[in-house]
């Protein structure tokens, strides 16, 4: 690296900075690392940010919004640099984190329960009664668990004289500690040796804590605990969170549709039937858990979930209703509250606040706006913070009268010029690049009290100047490396022996959900790889100057309407002379809006793949990843569209071998492989039956595209070693049962997992495979030994098409059987 890494850092002499006393001077704490950075030559910081950037790629690492310009997936930044904290401020730091959450944990009993602090005057009733975020429903709910916050998070900001200020409180459903793991895992990896010689605290005991503190605090009545995280869905803008979250801790990640009340008792579908849930870790807003109590606007949540919390039959983590506490609104009254309740001061001042609804402080904020920022005075309230120094004519004005208007609704902070963190940016002349950032702190509760989580979620500006840090404008993250008093002790989710309340879920209880995703992901990404085929082979017969392939495209375009990968013929459609073949390919490839098109079904499979993200390892999703990318930008010529399905072709493959050298053997796996074989039957069956109806001599010329379509052209070339003909090939693709590429490979397969999932599921095999088992393995193919063949390939013809359309009734009756819930209460399991 240049000489001067350090000395070309623009340090700010008029706020604190976490890396340098002075110009001249780097902190005790960073002086390890910083000397570190000087050493390293710039080709090697170059590759590590590099590393930092294709990890978090290849990890489908996101944070989304509704209306993002980005799309449902925005890429999660994060800078390379980690934010290090010593030993002595962290210690402070956590015991005034754990101090608040506990602070908060009480006011909102209160709230809930006997309303002291409203009767003494300590809490304006405006302030709770005013706001959305206060859940009349859950007035006198008592938590199973006497804990209204599981988890709780707080941002915190430093001021220019090195103190610290909280920012802001999470208390509904609180964003961070997964993201905070997961840049903790790749910055670890970017700077390993530093990691190990700084002794940084590892997070893995935090995690390893709130997964027991959840099973042991929920009301299991003698039963194993069930915990699951109920979440959004994928278009939850912290989705990645959730099911990284899910994975890591062993939680079934679950939606609303996944879970039911009966009797006052929350269950999980499952394929197994119904099974009791005794702890929800949730990340689904207040409103949208109960639409019978909560808010019917909403279909996200599960219908008597209330009423569950209420019989005291299942631990909600965080509570219903806790979202009241965290506008900053209640920031100028808690020095108080805590005297009163704790008999202790704060060990961290909020920021300075004012809360409009009282008149000497709308006097205040009214007089003094160029000093402050103006915010929402609860979290419901979809409102950006202001800097009122910002503001001139209409615009002041009409801030000022809005606060005029509605005073209760407005809350106004201090200004506090934010501490400043190092950021790499890979500029020649200046590397390192300083910006304003916010410290995310996490704390969950356990049988001993609040226990912090020993790093944090570094939010940091996106370039110099901002002071505002959300994620949805880009903003960067970072790792917080707090190092240990001595040496860290290294810790592990694994623990060393298991008692009896340990053995959690089995890994048979797979939502009903998760098991169709699997299932439709099967069929997905079978007909993204055999379209991908068919069309490659058309495409390359259209670039051919051979003769004999002009006579085998009709052949070809024939099959990819029959299969639905070309778009079928419209009344009004320009014929195909006009419309060119090449044009018409090129839109199966690439046209997201063409039903059928390669482009529309690799949407639906990641589609599916999102609704199992925690059930995909991180090469399953990065194989995903690339995949998604395969037809970006789209092709426009015939060689970009071959080059792309065959990227396509070669990635389906993979996640074929994925399946099933990578995935454990439960019953959602059989419901992916059960997916893909069903959908291989019906294909491979329609294409081979277009073949035997053709006239003799025409599907004589489609034999050679119908084996590359089935991937068994080589092994033909090897069996036989003679060019294609009708006996042989239909051995192959339909009765041998050794190539995975037949049809009765595909009816054995299928056969042999229901029989499997009949027997531990307790469904009946339906007798249609069986039949078509029966009717293949007495097939007669000595009859297309004869010269004339017609009534032999009338008569497979139409079994071909029995096959076709006994797969897709076999897709109904699975649906019937394993993901629809109408069960009786012989089906309800854990519920006594």
């Amino acid at each position: 690296m240049p000489a001067g890494l350090i000395d070309s850092y623009p340090f700010l002499p008029d706020r604190y900075d976490e890396m340098l006393v002075d110009r001249e001077t780097v902190r005790p704490h960073w002086k390890a690392f910083a000397d570190r950075l000087e050493h390293l030559p710039e080709s090697s910081l170059a590759r590590r940010a590099q590393f930092v950037s294709d990890a978090v790629e290849a990890d489908g690492v996101t944070y989304s919004l509704h209306t993002d310009t980005l799309g449902t997936n925005r890429p999660w930044e994060l800078d390379m640099l980690p934010l290090i904290l010593d030993h002595a401020e962290w210690s402070h730091l956590s015991a005034a984190v754990a101090q608040r959450a506990r602070l908060l944990d009480a006011i909102l009993a209160d709230l809930y329960g006997d309303q002291e602090l409203l009767r003494e005057g300590l809490i304006p009733p405006a302030l709770i009664f005013g706001q959305q975020g206060y859940k009349w429903p859950c007035k006198n709910l008592v938590p199973a668990s006497g804990h209204f916050l599981h988890l709780f998070a707080t941002d915190l900001g430093r001021s220019p004289d090195g103190s610290w200020w909280v920012i802001g409180d999470h208390t509904q459903t609180p964003t961070g500690a997964g993201y905070a793991l997961q840049n903790r895992i790749v910055t670890s990896q970017a700077f390993p040796d530093a990691f190990r010689e700084l002794q940084v605290n590892t997070l893995a005991a935090f995690f390893r804590n709130l997964q027991d503190s959840l099973a042991r605090m929920a009301p299991s009545d003698g039963e194993t605990p069930l915990v699951v995280l109920l979440s959004g869905g994928p278009f939850s803008e912290s989705y990645f969170e959730h099911a990284f979250l899910a994975r890591y801790l062993g939680f079934p990640l679950v939606e609303g549709q996944d879970l039911t009340v009966r009797d006052d008792t929350v269950f999980l579908k499952t394929l197994r039937g119904l099974r009791r849930v005794h702890a929800i870790l949730r990340r689904l807003d207040d409103e949208a858990c109960d639409p019978l109590e909560l808010s019917g606007r909403f279909a996200l949540g599960v219908p008597g979930l209330i009423g569950a919390i209420r019989s005291g039959k299942v631990l909600m983590a965080n509570a219903l209703g806790s979202g009241v506490v965290e506008g900053s609104a209640l920031f100028g009254f808690l020095p108080a509250i805590c005297r009163r309740l704790f008999k202790e001061e704060l060990l961290i001042p909020s920021v300075a606040s004012w809360w409009c609804g009282e008149p000497p402080a709308l006097e205040f904020v009214l007089d003094n706006l160029d000093k402050l920022v103006i915010k929402p005075a609860f979290a419901s309230m979809r409102r950006e913070s202001v800097f009122g120094h910002q503001l001139r004519g209409e615009k002041r004005d009409k801030l000022i009268a809005s606060i005029k208007a509605q005073p209760h609704t407005f809350v106004a902070q201090e200004w506090v010029r934010l501490s400043q963190t190092p950021v790499w940016t890979g500029a020649a002349e200046r590397p390192l690049a300083s910006r304003s950032f916010g410290l995310r702190m996490i704390a969950a509760a356990t049988p001993e009290g609040y226990e912090v989580m020993p790093g944090a979620l570094v939010r940091a500006a996106p370039h110099s100047g901002l002071e505002v840090i959300p994620m949805q404008r880009g903003g960067l993250s970072k790792d917080a490396w707090v190092r240990a008093e001595s040496s860290a002790h290294r810790t592990t989710l694994i623990k060393k022996r298991l008692g009896v309340i340990d053995l959690l879920y089995s890994g048979n209880d797979i939502p009903s959900r998760v098991g169709e995703n699997l299932f439709w992901m099967g069929r997905h990404s079978e007909r993204c790889e055999s379209s991908a085929r068919l069309l490659r082979a058309a495409l390359a017969r259209i670039s051919s100057t051979d003769d004999e392939a002009e006579g085998e495209l009709d052949g070809l375009l024939l099959a990819a309407r029959k299969i639905g990968a070309l778009a079928a013929k419209d009344s009004d459609e320009l014929p195909e002379e006009e419309r060119t073949r090449e044009a018409l390919l090129l839109s199966a490839v690439s046209d997201l809006k063409q039903y059928g098109s390669v482009a529309s079904n690799l949407q639906l499979l990641t589609s599916n793949a999102n609704h199992v993200r925690e059930r995909l390892s991180t090469d399953n999703w990065r194989l995903l990843n690339r995949l998604e990318q395969a037809l970006q930008p789209p092709p426009v010529t015939i060689d970009q569209a071959m080059g792309a399905l065959d990227s396509v072709m070669m990635n389906c493959i993979s996640l074929a071998g994925f399946a099933m050298d990578d995935m454990t053997r439960d019953e959602g796996w059989r419901f992916l492989i059960l997916g893909r074989r069903i959908e291989r039957l019906a294909r491979l069956s329609s294409m081979i039956a277009l073949v035997l109806k053709a006239e003799q001599r025409a599907s004589e010329n489609m034999l050679e595209w119908l084996l590359e379509a089935a991937n068994a052209i080589v092994t033909y070339r090897a069996r036989y070693r003679r060019m294609p003909e009708l006996l042989p090939v239909l051995h192959l693709l339909v009765f041998d049962t050794s190539n995975p590429h037949s049809v009765c490979f595909q009816i054995g397969t299928i056969r042999r997992y229901l029989q499997s999932s009949a027997r531990e599921l307790g469904h009946a095999v339906p007798p249609i495979i069986d039949e078509l088992d029966r009717r293949f393995s007495r097939f007669d193919l000595t009859v297309f030994e004869a010269e004339q063949c017609a009534p032999g390939r009338s008569q497979l013809s139409s079994l071909l098409t029995e096959a076709e359309n006994s797969a897709y009734s076999l897709s109904d009756e699975v649906h019937r059987r394993f993901f629809i819930h109408t069960v009786s209460p012989s089906r309800l399991r854990g519920a006594a």
